[in-house]
């Protein structure tokens, strides 16, 4: 599937491969540039190298290989989980990780390690996302749930869709929120002038957001998100549409921000009923270090 994009007079005398490896989620520079190689990118309808510098009006186009299933292998990379039994698992995954097998992440994948871990994962969401039932971004930490067999993976996805499972969020947004409780209900798509980024738009999928804030400082303010539907980018997107975006986003928020390896967005909680047992289960992860810091130096200097 290809997809194109404008170049605004901002980006005008930028590298190509600079550009467009900003642009796309979880996509390196080098991934960008093999791809100009072997002709997945064009500029104007033609081919460029990857020193090419892009100019207001460009027409940007790419085109992202598929997966090839042969690629996914068993890897041995620590997991910290959190809980596991014949039925699902409970992951904390790391900032840096990419959840599941894409362009430009063939291995160090969560499904890689979990194929590693694990002799058997459901199968619901084909060879390239094994036991997945849902993600999370890249540059997000927190609690991930994954099924073991396709059983247990349908009651899950059931639960997502019915909306059951209980997902809370940390998360450190830009400005003062002068609201302690607040909802964001508003349809989230593809942002019109940036495939790559979601955005409240009116064809969008319906998407809920409640929020609580913890803490006020200066400049910025800690909070707590919950979710009511799961759509992709769902908080980073929320928080920019009511102008507080996320710390560390640069692709949602100003690049001057606080010193995070991601946004500081950590999946804390997360509740929902066993697929087999019919049990209600909670979970809790404490955020990393990176994110505890920065509220330790927010809190300094207020």
């Amino acid at each position: 599937m290809s997809e194109q994009l404008k170049v605004e007079a901002a980006d005008a005398s930028k590298r190509i491969d600079k550009w467009l490896s900003d642009h796309l989620e979880d996509v390196s520079r080098a991934q960008v540039q093999q791809w100009i190689r072997e002709h997945h990118v064009s500029v104007n309808d033609r081919h460029v190298k990857s020193n090419y510098k892009i100019q207001e009006g460009d027409l940007v186009a790419w085109s992202v290989p598929e997966v090839k299933p042969a690629a996914i292998e068993k890897e041995n990379i620590p997991l910290t989980i959190v809980y596991e039994d014949e039925d699902v698992l409970v992951v904390n995954k790391p900032v840096g990780m990419v959840v599941h097998p894409s362009a430009g992440h063939y291995s160090g994948t969560l499904v890689n390690g979990l194929l590693y871990h694990c002799d058997d994962l459901s199968g619901i969401n084909g060879v390239e996302r094994p036991g997945i039932v849902h993600r999370i971004d890249k540059d997000t930490s927190g609690l991930l749930m994954v099924a073991k067999h396709n059983k247990a993976h349908q009651h899950l996805a059931d639960q997502l869709q019915e909306k059951t499972v209980e997902r809370e969020y940390e998360a450190i947004a830009h400005g003062v929120i002068a609201h302690d409780h607040g909802t964001i209900d508003a349809p989230i798509g593809r942002d019109p002038k940036e495939r790559q980024r979601m955005a409240v738009t009116e064809e969008g999928k319906d998407a809920v957001t409640h929020f609580t804030v913890e803490r006020r400082f200066e400049e910025f303010t800690h909070l707590t998100c919950k979710l009511e539907t799961g759509r992709t980018h769902q908080i980073r997107a929320h928080m920019r549409y009511i102008e507080h975006p996320l710390a560390g986003d640069h692709k949602y928020g100003p690049r001057k921000t606080l010193a995070l390896p991601g946004q500081a967005l950590h999946a804390r909680t997360l509740s929902f009923t066993h697929p087999v047992s019919g049990e209600r289960m909670k979970f809790t992860a404490p955020a990393p270090e990176h994110f505890q810091k920065a509220l330790r130096e927010l809190e300094e200097t207020s």
